[in-house]
């Protein structure tokens, strides 16, 4: 099969995100990095290109999209992985340009940009698949298959939380400084950077949407004017109720996303740091571990596996998963045809459900934790 040609916008020597969607593309052999602009400095990005080997470099997107976009053996899809600030505008050349966008998360860094952006990539030929790795993980996909057969009945609590301690203190490094400046984060702090994974992973589980929420945020380092704890009530179409923390003052956690989420017959339970297992809770029974290729995994969950069970797989092959759907779905563009399977990346409508996640948490938090309506 020929690679998809594939260009980056962002993503140099120092960016931690960069390499792992440089990784997550290859792990499946469907694309080969052409071309890039990888720094918002000519010169970075230049070195940065040469140290990748990369046969284009350029100093910046825009050049990049048009250039590319003439060229025979031009890229066929491009990532984003960019400060968020960015993003609505690197995505744009492309779009116009009908080339497929692979986006980092958050979408934009305003509600404003994100309602454009989505008309843009209405408009465009192009695909736009945003990177909420998470939904990427087999044992997601499984209790997403679950929850949609009716194994645990009708939905009534989502319990979902996403806590950190890499921002208890300030710290002058470059991931810190770009993600508490609201000039290039946007308004949201910890609730933009994490909690909007947390939102996105709680819909993507139990397929519902969030009406309202009320949300207290809190800056507690001193001097930080963005939120770096956030403690936000949820109410779900349909009657169910949630509510998710994200937190990047933590003290003791990592990475330590986790879900739970009861139903009227049983309930769910899955956690990032230990992404192969899923506790199924069915009312009045012992509960049970369903395991990553073992008995009980369904189909959803296998088409994403790699390895047996007992093997662990995680972060990276989940960016990897969301990287292959994308790649099924723009092979069958190009090939005028439907996907193969049902592709279930997020999209750029999920992007704008994520930004008007974060606006909605703002402006509830600024009216002392008032209801908030989501408007979808």
């Amino acid at each position: 099969m020929e690679r998809i040609r594939l260009g980056m916008v962002g993503g140099g020597n120092d960016a931690f995100i960069g390499g792992v969607h440089r990784i997550a593309s290859r792990i499946d052999d469907k694309y080969e990095l052409v071309a890039g602009a990888l720094s918002s400095t000519p010169e970075k990005s230049v070195a940065s290109g040469e140290a990748l080997g990369l046969k284009r470099v350029y100093e910046d997107f825009k050049t990049m999209a048009i250039r590319e976009a003439r060229r025979k053996d031009g890229i066929e899809a491009v990532a984003i992985v960019t400060p968020n600030h960015v993003h609505f505008q690197a995505a744009r050349e492309f779009l116009k340009r009908d080339i497929h966008v692979i986006c980092d998360k958050p979408l934009t860094s305003t509600l404003q940009d994100a309602k454009k952006l989505v008309k843009v990539a209405e408009e465009s030929d192009g695909l736009f698949i945003l990177t909420h790795n998470y939904t990427g993980y087999p044992m997601v996909r499984h209790a997403k298959a679950m929850v949609d057969a009716g194994e645990i009945g009708r939905v009534r609590v989502v319990q979902v939380e996403y806590p950190q301690d890499w921002l208890t203190v300030d710290q002058d490094i470059k991931q810190a400084r770009w993600r508490t400046d609201p000039a290039r984060s946007g308004a949201g702090g910890s609730v933009g950077d994490i909690g909007t994974h947390a939102f996105n992973l709680a819909c993507f589980i139990t397929g519902l949407e969030v009406e309202s929420l009320a949300a207290d945020l809190q800056a507690f380092v001193s001097g930080r004017e963005l939120d770096d704890n956030a403690h936000v009530m949820l109410r779900f179409e349909g009657g169910a109720r949630g509510m998710l923390w994200s937190s990047q003052v933590a003290p003791g956690n990592e990475n330590a996303l986790r879900i739970r989420v009861y139903g009227e017959t049983g309930g769910l339970e899955w956690a990032q740091e230990d992404p192969n297992y899923l506790w199924h809770s069915p009312f009045g029974e012992p509960k049970r571990l369903i395991t990553r290729g073992g008995a009980g995994s369904g189909e959803a969950a296998a088409r994403l596996t790699r390895i047996p069970p007992g093997h662990p797989e995680g972060y990276l092959e989940g960016f990897a998963n969301i990287y292959s759907e994308a790649a099924e779905a723009i092979i069958a563009a190009r090939d005028s045809r439907n996907p193969h399977h049902d592709v279930r990346y997020p999209t750029v409508h999920d992007g704008l459900k994520g930004v008007q996640f974060i606006s909605a948490c703002v402006k509830s938090s600024a009216r002392n934790a008032a209801w908030v309506k989501l408007d979808h």
